[in-house]
């Protein structure tokens, strides 16, 4: 790699992304939580309802047992022809010896399959607590990766701070051990290392481009905010009146195109159930797996998913000049900008004299 190329611009994008809150590591780890949470609690109540139905059946084996015993003994003890005028004038149809032989013949196989229902219920009862417990295990373990992780972002700021203050006096293989933790392949980790080590190779200028670009695009969303208020105040408002979608259809839907709706926070779902549209929805996905940007770009940013204007801004982004993995790594400037909106971030950019293919996302 060289500065100032792409390749340098992507990498430093990848490592200005794991010095933030929207860290891909913290994000990632994160679901993982939601996602083992959402099994502990749905475990949890599996295995109250699965013991409440094996105290149950344990109650149905020793009653038919203990009932059945009695209702032959008693049965056995009675002889029909002692009350045949009553049975028959009153056309009641009672047979003792018959009744017996019935129970007899039907109480043994009923028996057995109330022990095999419970013991069905108990071999689904391991299974159930051994995923509970290892969901248990995963909340335990990402609380102590999520530690250890930001204890890593922590080091990386530092030396980033280092580097750019022009004091860095960090070992490249400290460096490169520390970027080994991000999973950094070896390549990226000596590039990485070089740009840190040799700042004013390209980090000053990118960083310079950086805070450029924040001041900007702050002063223009500054200006744009003043405008829709004017907006606001002179527009009626429209309510748009959405159908109403089960909640079975989104996640069926979403199943259908290979994204788990566990991905998803419940205001998240709860916004695509309100706004379902299929047509868009799997439009949207479609997009994102032909131009291989990835389909975590909707995870925390379920907007997207049924954005009108989706394709249309990435369009503009790859037009300029940036590509899928720049996108990916910045999936929060779709939803930050409309389609004009960022046309005039763009045109801002360059009439400020900068190259917006250069400019990071994060900053747009």
């Amino acid at each position: 790699m060289k500065a100032s190329t792409p390749e340098v611009n992507a990498l430093l994008d990848k490592l200005y992304n794991l010095r933030g809150e929207d860290s891909v590591v913290l994000v990632a780890m994160d679901r993982e939580k939601e996602k083992a949470e959402q099994t502990k609690t749905r475990t949890t109540k599996e295995k109250k309802d699965l013991q409440e139905k094996i105290e149950e059946l344990e109650k149905q084996h020793d009653e038919l047992d203990l009932q059945g015993e009695k209702l032959v003994e008693v049965l056995s003890m009675i002889n029909r022809e002692d009350y045949a005028t009553v049975l028959d004038r009153l056309h009641i149809d009672f047979d003792p010896q018959s009744i017996v032989n019935k129970i007899n013949r039907t109480l043994p196989n009923t028996i057995d399959s109330v022990v095999l229902e419970t013991k069905k219920a108990n071999e689904q009862l391991v299974k159930v607590e051994e995923e509970m417990n290892s969901a248990i295990t995963t909340i335990d373990e990402l609380g102590i990766r999520r530690d250890a992780a930001l204890a890593n972002q922590e080091k990386l700021n530092e030396y980033f701070e280092l580097a750019l203050s022009s004091k860095i006096n960090i070992t490249r293989d400290s460096i490169t051990a520390l970027l080994e933790q991000f999973n950094f392949n070896e390549e990226e980790q000596r590039e990485a290392a070089k740009i840190l080590m040799f700042p004013e190779d390209a980090l000053f200028s990118y960083n310079e481009k950086l805070q450029n670009s924040s001041r900007n695009i702050r002063n223009t969303n500054i200006s744009k905010e003043e405008d829709s208020v004017k907006i606001v105040e002179e527009e009626p408002v429209r309510v748009e009146v959405k159908e109403e979608n089960t909640k079975d259809e989104v996640i069926k839907c979403l199943a259908d195109n290979g994204i788990n709706y566990l991905d998803f926070s419940g205001e998240e779902l709860d916004y695509i159930i309100d706004n379902f549209n299929r047509n868009k929805l799997e439009y949207n996905i479609n997009l994102i797996k032909e131009l291989n940007v990835g389909l975590d770009i909707f995870v925390n940013h379920a907007f997207l998913l049924l954005d009108e204007k989706l394709e249309d801004k990435i369009r503009v982004l790859l037009e300029i000049g940036k590509e899928p993995v720049d996108i990916y790594l910045n999936p929060s400037i779709l939803e930050k900008y409309n389609i004009s909106e960022l046309n005039e971030a763009i045109n801002k950019l360059k009439s400020n004299g900068m190259d917006p293919k250069n400019v990071p996302l994060m900053a747009y």
